[in-house]
């Protein structure tokens, strides 16, 4: 799993605003699995994995919602794609959207956040790598991973969130609200994935 200093900056932040770091970065995976379901000319899975980050983003703006979240993560568990021999590429990086979402649901049934906001943001930074090394035909350290371009530009928008996250002067529903509707207009995953229209 690939690291980077932001992971300590991101656990020491509120629980509400790590929740928001992985949510944000779930968000820009969806289009890697929703892309992966529409190779697979499978219009009805993307859909679960939309209500349940929906409930994640409902949990963040609504003080106590009353949400399953054991329920969330077993339907989560049905929809998360199984390697095959004939499986497209796209299968790497849906499962990864997958696990990131999971960890977001695990960090709310424990209790436990930090560990959950590192690995969201190790997945997401893994995807990147492994797309440009799948891409390229070469197989490449963790360390030389780190110092890929892509990599590093994934790492300096994690950066930014975590800047707009520790800003006193953005009120908390507004920075929600805010940020998931840039993610979603940009509709570009971390791999740069487009959703079109």
């Amino acid at each position: 799993m690939i690291k980077n200093p932001i992971q300590l900056r991101i656990e020491k932040l509120p629980q509400w605003q790590q929740r928001l770091f992985m949510a944000c970065l779930c968000e820009r995976m969806y289009p890697n699995f929703l892309f992966y379901c529409q190779q697979q000319q499978n219009d009805e899975v993307p859909k679960s994995y939309k209500k349940i980050l929906d409930l994640v983003w409902e949990s963040l703006l609504v003080e106590d919602a009353k949400i399953n979240f054991d329920l969330q993560l077993e339907k989560l568990e049905a929809i998360i794609p199984t390697v095959t021999n004939d499986s497209p590429y796209m299968v790497y990086p849906a499962i990864d959207a997958c696990h990131a979402l999971s960890e977001i649901l695990h960090s709310y049934l424990s209790g436990e956040i930090a560990e959950h906001s590192t690995k969201v943001s190790s997945i997401s930074a893994t995807t990147v790598a492994e797309f440009e090394m799948t891409k390229n035909n070469v197989s490449l350290t963790e360390d030389e991973q780190q110092v890929l371009p892509s990599v590093i530009d994934e790492f300096d928008l994690q950066w930014e969130l975590f800047r707009l996250l520790r800003d006193k002067n953005n009120e908390q529903n507004e920075l929600i609200k805010s940020l998931k509707d840039e993610i979603r207009v940009t509709k570009t995953s971390n791999i740069g994935v487009f959703l079109g229209d």
